[in-house]
């Protein structure tokens, strides 16, 4: 077993592709199918299911990849030591975001981070937070950006940023500035999926003010906020979102109100996993973050 195969198998996992994998890696994509076959062959297990164009891991592939994530990025931490760690950093970086973060944060500084490391790239997946918190704990992504923090001790928070949420509603309903829960009760809702912390925030305060979720029409469910924005403009109905997304996002086809009896801040943060070795990309990546929300 040499690192070769291990960075192949781990990329990958990572680009879901072996053509992907194979550009990131400079190699030629029947060198990685080598790589990775040879892997298998050495540990006597199969390591990925090939379903036409579709790449999964098998549950043996699974077990080794947090292995063999923690071998590469050891690696690269004792090279970069050898190398009296530089100012400039290099690697494939992969980050599991929810919505908000991923919309109204990462973007800025992604960028900024670019400007002083130009050879890092960025892999970057947006789901919901409870799939973030997730992939992490699998191994699938070394940072994360999530809506809510989880009673699990493996995992280290750092504060981000405070927000709200409010309702995205269409031009043509003319809602006005501000609405009560009870005056948007009947309208059709777009809702999040049921990982969302926004859905899950707006579902407790329902809650507490005598509405249960059932009591709302749904016209819809998405896992996309673009689709949502999107469905929003075409008069599907209303959705509550991230004050923040919001502001980045919303155009003149749509309004954005402020929900009166829903004021609570939600907090988000990045997430590592405890104990797990970082690539140097990572660590300096992470600690870029803390220092950029200081300033």
């Amino acid at each position: 077993m040499d690192f070769k195969q291990i960075e192949a198998f781990v990329n990958v996992v990572r680009y879901k592709s072996f053509s992907k994998a194979a550009d990131a890696m400079f190699f030629t994509q029947p060198t990685i199918s080598t790589h990775v076959s040879n892997l298998e062959n050495e540990l006597g297990v199969k390591l990925l299911d090939r379903k036409g164009r579709k790449i999964e891991m098998t549950q043996q592939g699974s077990v080794f990849y947090k292995f063999a994530v923690d071998m590469v990025n050891a690696r690269e931490q004792a090279v970069a030591a050898m190398d009296g760690v530089g100012e400039e950093v290099q690697g494939i970086l992969e980050i599991q975001t929810s919505s908000i973060p991923g919309i109204a944060f990462l973007p800025e500084v992604i960028a900024e981070f670019r400007k002083i490391h130009s050879g890092t790239k960025f892999y970057v997946t947006l789901s919901d937070t409870q799939n973030v918190i997730d992939n992490l704990g699998e191994r699938v992504g070394e940072i994360g950006f999530v809506g809510s923090r989880s009673n699990t001790a493996s995992y280290e928070y750092t504060k981000l940023f405070s927000d709200r949420a409010v309702l995205m509603a269409p031009k043509s309903y003319n809602l006005g500035r501000k609405v009560s829960l009870d005056e948007i009760l009947g309208l059709p809702f777009l809702w999040r999926e049921s990982g969302s912390a926004t859905r899950k925030s707006f579902e407790e305060a329902a809650l507490a003010l005598g509405h249960d979720k059932n009591d709302f029409d749904i016209a819809g469910l998405f896992n996309d906020i673009d689709s949502i924005v999107r469905s929003v403009e075409a008069g599907l109905g209303v959705s509550v979102i991230s004050k923040r997304t919001a502001e980045a996002i919303a155009n003149d086809k749509v309004d954005i109100i402020e929900i009166k009896d829903f004021n609570d801040k939600r907090d988000f943060y990045m997430v590592t996993l405890k104990n797990a070795a970082l690539s140097p990309a990572a660590e300096r990546f992470a600690e870029f973050v803390k220092e950029y929300i200081i300033k």
